[in-house]
């Protein structure tokens, strides 16, 4: 199996109502607002998307409404984050019925499994549709971590057709090529090594901040992998300290807040999480409004 993914595939927050019910609108003129700023694909529900604190009906209504309004123009994945193989399966069967083009698919949550117990989920997941799967590895959030090797053994399975490489270790994407060539399509998982994981060789990112800034993530891309790396490194180093905002422990949060200072959607999470405060969001904003006080010129 096939797929020709490849470039910047934004990890799409979900927008909230202030009462936290899922505001399928709003949610629906993002995507369209990341569409026309050139981004290659999307992914729906995944960490930024706050899967694990939403209902299961609720993941599917917001597939059913975004689905349709992206009319094929990019591709779409849905994550796969659920406690239990079995709800897992499910779930991507309904996602399967609601038309999106492929899977991205996380360990089962809260239960840290073994290397046996993750390669059964995944192989499970895969025998439940007829999707194209990205693979999530990102021990550093959910402490299961897929290895090489592992992937080595989920090579058998032709549904398996990239992973989000989110280990936050860049070795990690030469050890793949090295020991499985062009067989997955690779995407790094980390905004603030993305630079760097082009020069290695990924194919596409999942990016976190393109959500507030989707010109300059779209640009940083385009630069890069054309070989402009005088103009890229310059851009990169601007972007940097937002960037860095992907990896704090309350990355929703600090996206969610980018956002609102670019005039995007709300702050409203759904708790537990809550919308920074204090200190916290003191410093988080001052980090954003010194970049945005020295924001680059986008050609367009």
């Amino acid at each position: 199996m096939r797929v020709h993914w490849r470039g910047v595939f934004p990890a799409v927050t979900t927008l909230f109502h202030q009462d936290q019910s899922v505001d399928l609108t709003g949610t629906v003129e993002h995507v369209e607002r990341l569409i026309e700023h050139g981004v290659d694909g999307l992914i729906l529900l995944g960490t930024v998307g706050e899967n694990t604190s939403l209902e299961f009906s609720e993941k599917v209504d917001l597939l059913k409404a975004v689905v349709p309004s992206v009319r094929g123009r990019v591709p779409v994945l849905a994550g796969v984050a659920e406690t239990s193989t079995r709800l897992a399966c499910r779930f991507a069967q309904e996602a399967q019925r609601a038309g999106v083009d492929g899977l991205m698919v996380l360990p089962a949550m809260v239960y840290r499994s073994d290397a046996r117990e993750t390669l059964a989920h995944f192989r499970a997941v895969a025998a439940a549709t007829d999707l194209p799967i990205m693979c999530y590895n990102n021990p550093v959030a959910y402490q299961v971590d897929i290895t090489p090797p592992m992937f080595v053994d989920l090579a058998q399975e032709p549904r398996f057709v990239a992973i989000k490489e989110s280990s936050e270790n860049v070795r990690r994407i030469t050890d793949l090529y090295n020991a499985l060539g062009d067989r997955y399509t690779l995407f790094c998982g980390v905004d603030d090594l993305i630079l760097e994981s082009i020069l290695l060789g990924v194919s596409g990112w999942v990016a976190g901040l393109v959500n507030a800034f989707p010109e300059e993530s779209c640009r940083l891309w385009r630069l890069a992998t054309s070989g402009q790396w005088d103009e890229a490194r310059a851009l990169y180093r601007w972007f940097t300290p937002l960037l860095h905002l992907d990896t704090h422990t309350k990355l929703v949060q600090c996206i969610k807040l980018a956002m609102v200072e670019r005039g995007y959607g709300a702050e409203t999470v759904r708790a537990p999480r809550l919308p920074l405060a204090g200190r916290e969001r003191d410093e988080v904003l001052a980090i954003i409004r010194s970049a945005l006080s020295q924001r680059p010129q986008i050609a367009h």
